[in-house]
């Protein structure tokens, strides 16, 4: 009887894209023992890599891994990619913003930056968030402009990202990993390659459903989120408190309604839905209306707060929290970063402060509200709750026609 070969041991890998996904893995690849080399075309993020240093969510976690002596051993950056074992693609994809076209313009150039390099025996994996199919009809025949042929020479995964800003390194460790080959050889290669630090399941599948798995998580987030709006756009029209209708249909126990709020933001639930629509548009009616319902949620707040200051001569607007979420810093895709510009683009005084975000600080919430008529909350962070809820009696005090608008119920 025939025994199957093994393949080599995995010895260095090159990630493509430093950035939320991509830096993380770096990081985790090296700690493991691998020779990794991070790829970007940003040349501040090359230097910073080769300087140990990161400008993003998890600084300290990052500080802490990059003084790790095998980080520190087993860690380069560099512009372009070099010979390796492993080709991660961790670059970003978004839509285009008129058309919701997905944008894979930067797959296709990390893609084309491997084939100087790629090798029989290679493994590729695309982490980036792609569209059905993408890893069947764009990647592979690109790779194939090399001369080697997909399947039988490269090794192609798709295994995407499943990773949360504020807590990335803890989740890029312990969260199960979908991974999705072009065939059962390359599913085991990813899967050994993930391995080495994943605690959580691997569940190896196809490339075609592994696509397909992470746009219907996000989509279903958005779903969720959507029909939480559209209960808060009900209740405003009825008369009915949203948060306490919310609650009490929540004591069902097969009922699990979400907070509504301004909209949706991050890299991922507002952009991937738009993935499957534009995959198969006669058949995600649901997903495109959600989407609709969420797009226009910074317009309804807007018009709240311009409600709320109506009739007043020349009203100030403050408001807090500026990223997509409480308690991050990231400002990818900030619905409240559009309320704002909203509010200004109606002439309104309105100004922006968030404790998180560098640039955007204010001394505290009672500095930025003096002489204030609305004191909009956004974001709840829990740097303004708290302070809301120790000095809200100082807060109002300085205000000049005092009203507190909250957009999640249950936030004041």
């Amino acid at each position: 009887m025939g025994s199957e070969l093994l393949p080599p041991p995995l010895r260095s890998a090159v990630v493509i894209g430093a950035g939320y996904v991509g830096l993380p893995l770096c990081l985790q690849l090296a700690k493991s023992g691998l020779d990794v080399t991070a790829v970007d075309v940003d040349e501040r993020v090359v230097r910073e890599i080769e300087e140990r240093r990161a400008k993003i969510e998890e600084q300290e976690d990052f500080e802490s891994f990059f003084a790790d002596p095998d980080v520190q051993a087993h860690l380069c950056a560099k512009g372009a990619p070099v010979a390796s074992d492993v080709f991660v693609i961790a670059v970003p994809t978004p839509v285009d913003h008129a058309t919701k076209a997905p944008d894979l313009r930067a797959v296709v150039a990390a893609t084309e930056s491997i084939l100087p390099v790629l090798r029989r025996g290679n493994l590729v994996i695309v982490e980036s968030t792609i569209p059905p199919l993408a890893t069947e009809q764009v990647v592979a025949p690109i790779l194939e402009r090399s001369g080697l042929r997909v399947g039988p020479d490269v090794l192609l995964a798709h295994c995407p990202e499943r990773v949360l800003p504020g807590n990335i390194m803890a989740e890029a460790v312990f969260n199960a990993r979908v991974v999705g080959g072009i065939d059962p050889p390359s599913s085991r290669r990813a899967a050994e390659l993930f391995g080495r630090f994943v605690k959580g399941k691997l569940l190896l599948t196809d490339a075609r459903t592994a696509e397909f798995v992470k746009l219907i998580e996000n989509s279903h987030r958005d779903v969720n989120v959507a029909f939480a709006n559209q209960v808060a756009i009900l209740c405003e029209r009825l008369g009915i408190d949203a948060g306490v209708a919310i609650e009490l249909a929540n004591h069902h126990p097969r009922v699990e309604i979400l907070k509504p709020g301004i909209g949706v933001g991050g890299h991922c639930i507002p952009v991937d839905p738009w993935f499957l629509v534009a995959a198969c548009p006669d058949l995600t009616a649901l997903l495109r209306a959600a989407r609709e319902v969420n797009d226009g949620m910074p317009e309804r707040t807007a018009d709240k707060i311009c409600a709320a200051v109506a009739g007043i001569e020349e009203p100030r607007v403050v408001c807090l929290g500026a990223t997509y979420k409480p308690n991050v810093r990231d400002l990818r895709e900030s619905p409240a970063l559009e309320v704002h510009r909203i509010l200004r683009a109606r002439g309104l005084d309105a100004a922006l402060y968030d404790p998180l975000v560098p640039g955007m600080a204010c001394d505290s919430v009672l500095s930025a509200a003096r002489g204030a008529d609305v004191l909009a909350i956004l974001v709840p962070h829990h740097l303004i709750l708290t302070e809301l809820q120790y000095r809200r009696h100082e807060i109002l005090r300085v205000m000049r026609r005092p009203q507190l608008l909250a957009f999640t119920p249950g936030t004041i």
